[in-house]
């Protein structure tokens, strides 16, 4: 095998160009039979394959600088860099990541898992090599679906003004994760289409059927001509008008076409766009055929494609939330749901089959998603923006400024709250209660489990008092009866579920059901724990608070997010303000960034589970010579 002898850049290069298409093939068998164990970005990884060999074996990496945009599509470039045998620890704890990691290696320049920031980082790195007096090449590959950001706009208009010599590669291939939305989609999918590329392509075709047969060679030769000849004359009006010099659209799994316009575009001056047409899934049936739901995956069957699931004993919350929302929609024509570009990892793709006129994807332009909420709010709409915290984050300034400030109805359905596993650091929710807590009129509040969930959806959709953040994990509810019927909830009050004398455990959120079974091994060792589901970080139910003090119960808190500026914060901030000084024990994610594996190793990791948290509460009380 062809793959087995490639393990860096430079073996690649020793390849015959003939070979390439071989190694493809292997390469695409490695991923489907690797992925199947572990799981993963399958569908993005097999779409660029054919891009990936091309640029290690055109361009030196680590010297040349290549910069994936999102990153879930760095796999192949992890296997011609030397960490194939690692893929059987693919996003496991001290595994393999499965984004661009620079302690991994040289060849990982630029870290990412959020779309839109390639091309900026990219500049960055232009710039300074021409402030060093630096020749290495500088590369950019970013997908038709991050090119929607309003990030990566900037770039595009800075880079082009300036004129810096940089290579944009637009790997097109109409996906994001849910398909692509929008103008800038609508622009590409002409430029796939435009009859001058397929007029010039027939023409140069007919011409050459008139040549005799003047050898292999010079045909083959003839061949490359017309492919290149006919990426030249496509107008990509819209990119020229940015400073670029545009190139394309080219088939991105025909590797001579493909290695052919790349050194075209090295040839240019200025920063140019090179425009490939790939297709998400190439090479796996399945993953062609739904490249939705084949984008991450978990382990699966490789005849068929099927999926090893295990019966879900509850529904995961975000499918709770799905079938919520087509609830309140049902009660009120105002209800609509906005998400940038995640209707299916919201599951809203439900609710826009039934109310599409009330489904509003705005593609991954997360800034434009809240202030396009805020805005319908003003008119009396009751939008839900279904964003992931890692998301949310991106929006933050129109969080403040558009949707807090302005004191606007917006709900905000903040999902994949606290770890999220295997995606990692880029993609934990655990810093959104800090970042959102800080702004004024806003309320912040997470179910203990799902039946709660729709209750606070309705309390959300009731709440005309300014905006509502409604946090919840991506994992499966507790399996608890659902309500029939909707009821409110009082804003800022908690629920005590459990009595007890010698400690109080306020649990918000996934963390109410650890302080429950911590209570119960508390209670094994003689403590009496009282368990209250908090509910709320903001506002927090002050005469619980005060109750606690006058009791002169120790508080513990316990939170699925970071400890600094937190839930367990906000209790702190409270008894200081009021010069009280209970005794009070945080809970919660320490000043670090946690790292891919299971959602269990990474609550075990920072010390979130039953066990370790009601060790650590008993040895606190015992210090205290409260028990």
């Amino acid at each position: 095998m062809l793959l087995e002898q490639i393990d860096s850049p430079e073996k690649l290069k020793k390849l015959k160009v003939d070979e390439l298409p071989k190694l493809a093939s292997e390469i695409r068998q490695f991923l489907i039979e690797s992925l199947a164990g572990t799981g993963g970005h399958l569908a993005s990884n097999l779409g660029v394959v054919e891009l990936t060999l091309a640029l290690h074996y055109l361009f030196d990496s680590p010297k040349d600088k290549l910069l994936w945009d999102v990153g879930h599509q760095a796999y192949v470039h992890k296997i011609l860099t030397g960490r194939r045998g690692l893929f059987p620890t693919l996003r496991q704890k001290d595994g393999l990541c499965g984004f661009p990691k620079m302690r991994e290696s040289e060849h990982d320049c630029w870290e990412t898992g959020h779309s839109s920031t390639s091309l900026s980082g990219a500049m960055g790195m232009a710039c300074a090599r021409d402030l060093k007096g630096d020749d290495n090449r500088v590369i950019a590959i970013i997908g038709d679906g991050a090119l929607t950001g309003g990030m990566a706009l900037e770039a595009l208009n800075h880079i082009g003004e300036q004129k810096t010599n940089l290579m944009v590669i637009l790997n097109d291939n109409e996906m994001s994760i849910s398909p692509n939305v929008g103008a800038i989609h609508n622009y590409l999918g002409r430029l796939r289409t435009h009859r001058h590329y397929h007029k010039v392509k027939d023409e140069v075709e007919f011409l050459l059927k008139k040549i005799p047969a003047v050898g292999d060679f010079t045909a083959k030769t003839l061949e490359r001509v017309k492919d290149a000849f006919k990426t030249l004359m496509v107008s990509g009006v819209l990119f020229e008008k940015f400073g670029f010099t545009y190139l394309g659209p080219v088939d991105g799994h025909d590797l001579e076409e493909l290695m052919e316009c790349m050194r075209q575009a090295d040839q240019v001056e200025g920063p140019v766009m090179l425009h490939v047409i790939t297709r998400k899934g190439q090479g796996y049936q399945p993953a062609e055929n739904d490249s939705v739901v084949y984008h991450g995956v978990g382990t699966y069957k490789i005849e068929s494609g099927a999926f090893d699931k295990k019966k879900a004993s509850a529904p995961a919350y975000p499918a709770v939330f799905g079938d919520t929302l087509m609830k309140l929609a049902d009660l009120d024509s105002r209800v609509v749901a906005v998400t940038p570009a995640m209707i299916t990892g919201s599951k809203l793709d439900k609710f826009q089959e039934k109310y599409p006129d009330r489904t509003f994807d705005v593609g991954i332009a997360e800034q434009h998603a809240a202030t396009f909420a805020a805005g319908l709010a003003t008119q009396g709409i009751k939008p839900f923006l279904a964003i992931y915290s890692t998301f949310l984050q991106r929006g933050y300034d129109q969080l403040v400024h558009d949707i807090c400030r302005q004191k606007l109805n917006v709900v905000l359905a903040v999902d994949r709250a606290g770890f999220v596993g295997e995606d990692g650091e880029t993609h934990q929710g655990v810093y959104d209660i800090g970042f959102m807590r800080s702004q004024p009129h806003i309320v912040i509040m997470m179910p203990k489990d799902e039946n709660e969930l729709q209750h606070m959806m309705y309390t959300a959709y009731q709440h005309n008092e300014g905006p509502v953040a409604i946090r919840y994990s991506k994992a499966n509810g507790l399996g608890v009866p659902m309500d029939q019927e909707f009821r409110t909830i009082p804003i800022g009050k908690s629920e005590l579920l459990q009595e007890g004398t010698d400690v109080a455990l306020l649990g918000f959120g996934t963390m109410v059901q650890t302080a429950m079974i911590a209570a119960k091994e508390l209670a094994e060792q003689g403590i009496s724990a009282r368990v209250i589901n908090a509910r709320f970080a903001k506002p927090l139910d002050e005469e619980l608070l005060q109750q606690l003090h006058q009791e002169g119960i120790p508080i513990v808190t316990i939170e699925e997010g970071a400890i600094a500026t937190g839930f367990g914060s906000a209790i702190l901030e409270h008894y200081a303000e009021k010069e009280q000084k209970p005794d009070v024990k945080v809970f919660g994610i320490p000043d670090y960034y946690v790292e891919h594996g299971s959602i269990a190793q990474q609550l075990e990791e920072v010390g979130l589970t039953p066990k370790q948290v009601a060790e650590s509460v008993s040895n606190w009380l015992k210090v205290m010579q409260r028990v």
